[in-house]
């Protein structure tokens, strides 16, 4: 196995992203063609008819299609002979002969995938074939949209606002939408919707699925869509021409053609489609398993009863509907009303409604059938949690994505799913969706109480999911970083990482482990641990840095942050005296770092701004997030992820920036502590260390940094102490003792002293003392300064010399002092033998050698030696003195050779000039040099490659003119004289004189070239004149000159001028960086001067090489803090983050660009208001003259029967009486309505009148709400007869003499007879429930619940009785003989909860339930013993029996959950 191979399977294993075979191979498109091909022929088929017989037309069989395109069997068939044609004998299922790709024409080449499936496909098939095969994502939303088939009218705003709402929700959510397919009706509004979305996104990523589901038989062109090998096909859409066919909509991503063998049969596909549906609710939603399974949501626009039944259907299966009102139709006839009281849905209010939607196809309507959808219309509007009606007045929606998001929401907030776990439910569903607004204002709302434990495995697949804006929201919503961020679910985050740089790397690393233990074969040990991801990041770091995370052995010993400061406050604040305190390894647990590192890793922009905002240490983690970043860019091989590293890494570094400005600009000790103090949580290093070592120079350039650096730069002396006082008093330092020059801390005292006299003073003037508490905090500091005492004589001397300021100045002074010596030796003293000088000279060089020495290995900082190494040669100071030292030592050693004692002298006065060019260093601290050095190291850069370009000038016109001028030199100085040095010199002005014979001179020549010290003579013709071509050589000159000189001095001008404008800016803040570097080196540097610095080396090398005694930790660079001043300053740090970010909004949001954004928002929010407001309005005026003339119609008629009562009796015309204004039907008289109006307050049973009667293929007689009463008048009601001992399901309506005995007393029913009950009229039942105590205090009330079979749910146990029963005869089997008897006993001391008539969906009109509930409560605690025994040995098995605490939260049936409140407020329990 290669190491590439190796790397890829670990790089798929850690990201846990197993696919299937061909996602990973690199297989052709033939060969994957060709399997699909294999694939789609073995499981899927089509119908075809195999039976031909002549139909109602001539040459056309009785299954629509032609003679012609029946197979030649089909036609002579010699098993089906002497039968007639029947559907379902004579149609066959074939493989399927059309899949494949299918094109359209149009813009763009829209293509998309199609197959041919048989209307008894498994739809596990189908959605296999969508999944692996058709590449789809499983979908986290499946909508449905259904409506109008026929191309409908639909206003322009309502048509922007579906099409936007379903795009977004689709895309937001990657939702599938299964339409009809077809170019029609809804099925097209939702491929334009699809198109535009297209046309709007630039990449495939966002591509919509939508699915049509459509009927072969009557597509129009299929017979291009027949390919019996596949695989590519064209499309026509022949709009005009299909007649009562209808054509596939191209905007459509995917094809399910459904075929049952005929032809022109709509409404084929609604079975299968349907069956799909239902598999696609019933998959986990998400890769992995959940127990939450993917929502399904109908959308309906327009529509006719088919689509009527298509919700109510859906509805009875637990699918929410929204209704978008204005669509037309039915859509419009249930938005109507959805919002009124049941008993204001009437027939009359549906005729009127069918009358006014429908227009002119309501007069096709049979009564009977206005009756069935009124009942159906109530059996919807009665499941308000499963309807949604968008309506474009009002706002609450929104737009329509929130409404179905809404819609589903409300859903699984019913009845069946109450308490915590349709909460986390709703919450899985909407971060699936990715839709934060939603959760945000639908699911954490005062009603939900969140705790942080019920929110972390949504933070988990939030985390993983990469949605940011969910783990904000978490955040905000109580979600504890602390409990929540344990090693192993760190370890998880991890090794769920998406493929990125990090994800590769520690790929490598793993893959390193496995070779040194020999597992490079084995797919064992690929996860990743904490011990590779701190290997890693400390990599990214720098070695300098202690691990983040500990090795396995050492976290037992992991403090956590928070854990200290809760043990700091249980101990008063008091922490760093108490001796029992255990020692921590200083690995420190820090959730919120931990959060950030990881999004910083993956280069994750949201989730790393998310996680650094809850980070304590903020301003060392936006450094190190820096250095990280800048890090992995310059390793990673990817352009456009490094520059989107560096950029990110700029903005941590602007973050940094701003928390110190703020922080400094409020306190500026504390702001200088946070520089220099060791930080635990990123590897005890220190903010000014980890800026430095990311480069990042804007940060270091802040005034305040330069502050602290001026600081350690002065030492103990006084920042503002003028410099020719300092030198004063390095020449005579008992003016030190005089006040000459002013020390910090007489500064601090002489502050703290007018601090105190400003009190005095306000105590005075106020006439009140200000009493301090002895511990308080806030007067901690001022205590500590009183402290403070002056510095005595000693430490103001060694104050003085030990000061780096003090220190570079002698260094300076010494270093003039060696290079004077190093002038004088070599101009006057530079004898044979060494002098005294010279000598000293070599001491001095040895002193300097020794200080290079210290330098190269003083590591204060733990860089290690190779990071150290690395560091001193990229310093060019440093080079340069390495460079001179090594020089100065080839010559001594060729000056101690008396056969090279001159040409050692030579190579001395070489290196002296080196040396003086290292005296360009002590301009490095000036604030006004030390720019313009960088400026000078940036032109020479520009001066290299300027004499690249020159040199190709000077050598081309050097060459030919001593080419021409001299013939065959032989003498390789000459040669190069006049090849290279001469023209060199041209461009200085020193013009030659040999290329014209005016200024030639026969003597300035050797003829022969014999002499030495003369060139050679141009070749000379007869008459001793030079014979080459004067006027080529002058040419050659004054071009030459003209570029050399013009052009190309010209152009180094310009480049100097273009380097100096552009390095001008910027000088100041590298200088100020690398300022840095010549600070903490003359720190650390001994006090004395080159040569006295000798003395400080030995005492060094004695006291670390031999005595080894550790170095001196230095605080003014690494400062560990006391833990309670640690947390303290933190907190305070915490405190400046926060206003930081809070002015940082208000910035942003008082910018121009956030300002004119916010201008077009509100001005398109008015513009859609306006053109609500406006179709609103006209829809009343409209509403509105329509009542008016139904009004004018009624009083119209009224008139006209008054009159024609008047004429009749003869009397004399008088005033008629007011009309009611209420609407009649033409099939009820006013009476009938009156009779219903009285009881608009009554409740009526609904379950007793479901359509689908239980355990039957029955359908009740639909029964309305008005006509439920057996007192209102219901002419057309015929119900059907049924009792399980006929043969047939249903008779006729005429009534048996033995139901007349009995009426139902809730009502009509829908169905006659006994039904499924024993008897005709009351079936008794009984129920029990027994009740217990949980605890002695009485808290929480039980009841025991039994496992119901037959419902698959929780019941109270019960069952039919006899007259002469008391229990059940069933709850024998169920609890035991022995128990039973008991109970039996108990019976009479129990408390009746309800006695009457039940709602049972097995009631007909002459039988129905009547039940008894008992409330036993168990105060014995021998039978209480008893049950538990019988709950206890049911469990080996099935569970059947369990106590249950009686709450609102129990699952059962709505009558049982009834009794259970009655039961509750029978104990006085809350319920």
């Amino acid at each position: 196995m290669g190491v590439s191979e190796v790397e890829s399977n670990l790089v798929h294993s850690l990201a846990h992203s197993i696919a299937t075979t061909s996602k990973h191979l690199s297989l052709s498109p033939s060969f994957q063609r060709c399997t699909l091909a294999s694939w789609i022929r073995e499981h899927i088929r089509k119908k075809e008819c195999f039976f031909y017989e002549t139909g109602d037309r001539e040459g056309v069989c009785k299954c629509g299609y032609p003679k012609i395109h029946h197979v030649d069997e089909a036609i002579k068939p010699e098993d089906f002979v002497g039968e007639s044609w029947n559907r379902h004998r004579h149609i066959c299922e074939v493989p399927t002969d059309a899949y494949g790709d299918i094109s359209f024409d149009g813009v763009g080449q829209k293509t998309g995938k199609y197959v041919r499936v048989s209307t008894d496909t498994r739809p596990e098939v189908l959605y296999q074939l969508l999944t692996e095969h058709w590449n789809l994502t499983p979908p986290n939303l499946l909508i449905s949209v259904t409506g109008g088939a026929k191309n409908f009218y639909l206003k322009a705003h309502l048509k922007n606002m579906f099409h936007r709402g379903l795009i977004k929700v689709a895309h937001t959510t990657g939702a599938w939408i299964i339409t009809g397919g077809t170019h029609t009706g809804v099925m097209k509004h939702v491929g334009q919707a699809v198109r535009d979305h297209a046309l709007s996104s630039s990449s495939m990523r966002g591509q919509i699925v939508a699915i049509g589901v459509a009927t072969w038989g009557t597509l129009h062109n299929r017979h291009a869509l027949v390919q019996p090998e596949g695989f590519s096909t064209h499309y026509s859409m022949d709009i005009q021409g299909q007649g009562h066919l209808t054509c596939l909509d191209d905007n459509h991503t995917h094809f399910l053609l459904v075929d049952d063998g005929t032809h022109g049969r709509y409404g084929v596909e609604i079975e299968l489609r349907s069956r799909l549906e239902k598999l696609i609710s019933q998959q986990p939603l998400g890769t992995k398993e959940s127990d939450v399974t993917i929502p399904v949501v109908c959308v309906v626009l327009d529509g006719g009863p088919g689509t009527l039944n298509t919700i109510f259907n859906a509805m009875l299966n637990g699918t929410p509907c929204v209704i978008l009102e204005g669509s037309g139709r039915i859509a419009d006839v249930i938005a109507q009303v959805a919002g009124l009281p049941m008993t204001r849905v009437t027939i009359a209010l549906i005729h009127q409604l069918m009358k006014r939607f429908f227009g002119h196809e309501y007069e096709t309507f049979s009564a009977h059938k206005i009756i069935e959808w009124t009942k159906k219309i109530q059996d919807i509007i009665r499941m308000p949690h499963l309807l949604t009606v968008f309506r474009i007045s009002e706002d609450k929606h929104g737009d329509v994505d929130v409404a179905i998001l809404q819609a589903l929401l409300k859903a699984s907030r019913n009845s069946e799913s109450l308490g915590r776990e349709s909460w986390q439910t709703q919450l899985e569903l909407a971060i699936a969706w990715n839709r934060a607004d939603i959760a945000e204002t639908e699911i954490f709302t005062e009603e939900s109480q969140w705790k942080s434990s019920d929110l972390e495995e949504a933070m988990l697949s939030a985390l993983i999911g990469d949605k940011p804006e969910f783990v904000r929201l978490l955040l905000e919503n109580g979600v504890s970083l602390r409990h929540f961020l344990k090693e192993n679910t760190l370890c998880e985050l991890y090794n769920q990482l998406p493929n990125c740089f990090l994800l590769r790397k520690l790929a490598k690393r793993l893959q390193s482990d496995r070779w040194g233990r020999g597992q490079v074969s084995s797919r064992q040990g690929t996860t990743i641990s904490m011990t590779h991801v701190s290997d890693e990041v400390r990599h990214l770091l720098g070695s300098f840095t202690k691990p983040l995370y500990p090795p396995p052995n050492m976290r037992c010993h992991i403090l956590s942050l928070e854990d200290a400061s809760v043990s700091l406050s249980g101990k008063g604040g008091v922490s760093s005296q108490a001796p029992s305190q255990p020692q921590t390894v200083g690995v420190f647990r820090d959730p919120e770092r931990d959060l950030f590192l990881w999004a910083v890793l993956q280069n994750n922009k949201e989730m790393a701004e998310i996680a650094w905002e809850q980070c304590r240490d903020c301003m060392s983690a936006a450094l190190a997030a820096s250095k990280i970043l800048k890090k992995m860019a310059q390793e990673g091989s990817d352009a456009d992820e490094a520059e989107e590293m560096k950029k990110l890494a700029n903005l941590y570094e602007t973050r940094a920036i701003g928390v110190f400005s703020e922080c400094y600009s409020c306190d500026e000790e504390r702001a200088q502590k946070l520089l220099v103090r060791a930080s635990p949580s990123w590897g005890r290093t220190t903010c000014l260390r980890l800026a430095l070592e990311a480069d990042d120079k804007s940060f270091v350039a802040q005034s305040g940094v330069q502050a602290v650096l001026t600081q350690i730069w002065c030492g103990e002396l006084g920042v503002d102490n003028p410099v020719w006082r300092v030198l004063i008093c390095m020449l005579f330092f008992p003016l030190i003792y005089t006040g000459f020059v002013a020390f910090r801390r007489d500064e601090a005292i002489q502050r703290e002293a007018e601090k105190k006299g400003e009190m005095i003073t306000m105590e005075n003037i106020t006439g009140s003392s200000v009493r301090r508490k002895p511990h308080s905090r806030v007067f901690s500091a001022p205590a500590s300064s009183r402290r403070l005492k002056p510095l005595s004589c000693w430490s103001r001397l060694v104050g003085l010399y030990g000061s780096p300021q003090v220190k570079f100045y002698w260094n300076i002074v010494a270093y003039f002092a060696f290079l004077f010596l190093f002038a004088v030796v070599l101009m006057i003293d530079f004898q044979a033998t060494p002098s005294a000088g010279e000598l000293l000279l070599y001491i001095w060089l040895i002193s300097l050698v020794c200080e290079e020495v210290r330098q190269l290995f003083h590591d204060p900082d733990g860089f290690g030696c190779r990071k150290k190494a690395r560091m001193y040669i990229n310093d060019l100071w440093n080079i340069l003195d390495v460079l001179s030292i090594l020089i100065f030592i080839v010559g001594l050693a060729c000056r101690l050779k008396t056969e090279l004692f001159y040409a050692g002298k030579v190579i001395l006065c070489v290196d002296f000039v080196v040396f003086c060019l290292r005296l360009m260093a002590i301009f490095t601290i000036s604030r006004t040099l030390g720019p313009k050095i960088i400026i000078v190291r940036r032109m020479m850069m520009d001066m290299f490659f300027f004499m690249f370009l020159l040199s190709i000038w000077v050598v081309a016109y050097g060459v030919a003119k001593q080419g021409i001028l001299i013939h065959n030199e032989n003498r390789l100085d000459w040669i190069v004289r006049g090849a290279v040095y001469e023209p060199y010199l041209i461009i200085f002005g020193n013009v030659p004189t040999n290329v014209d014979n005016a200024g030639f001179d026969l003597d300035s020549c050797s003829m022969n070239g014999t002499d030495p010290l003369k060139p050679k003579c141009p070749v000379l013709n007869e008459n001793h004149k030079p014979a080459f071509p004067e006027w080529l050589t002058i040419i050659m000159l004054c071009v030459y000159l003209l570029f050399a000189n013009i052009l190309l001095l010209n152009l180094l001008i310009a480049i100097f001028n273009f380097t100096f404008q552009e390095v001008q800016d910027n000088t100041d803040r590298i200088w100020k960086f690398q300022r840095y570097e010549l600070i903490k080196e003359y720190h650390s540097r001994p006090a004395a001067p080159p040569p006295f610095i000798i003395l400080s080396h030995l005492y060094l090398f004695l006291k670390h090489v031999v005595l080894r005694r550790p170095p001196a930790k230095y605080k003014e660079f690494k400062d560990k803090l006391p833990q309670a001043e640690e947390e303290e300053l933190l907190s305070w740090e915490a405190l400046m983050k926060d206003n930081y970010l809070l002015s940082t909004r208000q910035e942003q949001s008082q910018s121009m660009e956030r300002r004119i954004d916010d201008t077009a928002r509100k001005v398109s929010t008015i513009l859609e208001r306006m053109e609500r407001e406006e179709e609103a309005s006209s829809a009343a005026v409209v509403k509105r003259l329509a009542r008016l003339e139904e009004q004018v119609i009624q009083s119209a008629k009224a008139l006209q029967w008054i009159m024609d009562s008047l004429k009749s009796q003869g009397h004399p015309a008088k005033e008629a009486p007011l009309l009611s204004q209420s609407l009649t039907s033409h099939s009820e008289s006013p009476e009938t309505l009156g009779q219903v109006s009285e009881k608009d307050k009554a409740s009526f049973h609904v379950n007793a009148r479901q359509f689908y009667y239980p355990g039957t293929k029955l359908v009740r007689f639909p029964v309305p709400e008005e006509k439920v009463p057996w007192e209102v008048s219901f002419s057309s009601y015929l119900p059907p007869f049924y009792t399980p001992e006929e043969i047939e399901d249903h008779v006729d309506g005429s009534e048996s003499g033995a139901s007349d005995n009995y009426r139902n007393p809730g009502g009509r029913t829908g169905i006659r007879g006994r039904g499924a009950l024993d008897c005709l009229g009351p079936n008794l039942e009984t129920d029990l429930v027994l009740t217990r105590w949980r605890d002695s205090g009485r808290s929480i009330l039980d009841f025991l619940a039994i496992w119901d079979e037959s419902e698959g749910a929780w019941a109270l146990p019960g069952g039919p009785v006899q007259s002469n029963e008391l229990l059940p005869a069933t709850l024998e089997t169920i609890i035991g003989k022995r128990l039973y008897e008991k109970l039996n006993a108990k019976v009479v001391e129990g408390t009746k909860v309800f006695e009457g008539y039940v709602d049972d969906c097995r009631n007909t009109d002459n039988a129905w339930v009547e039940t008894t509930v008992l409330n036993i409560h168990l105060d014995n605690a021998g039978l209480i013993a008893d049950i538990n025994q019988m709950v206890t040995a049911r469990r080996g098995s099935a569970e059947v029996a369990q106590w249950q605490e009686v709450s609102s939260k129990t699952r059962l049936c709505s009558n049982q959950r009834d009794t259970l409140r009655r039961v509750a407020e029978l104990h006085n329990r809350k319920f």
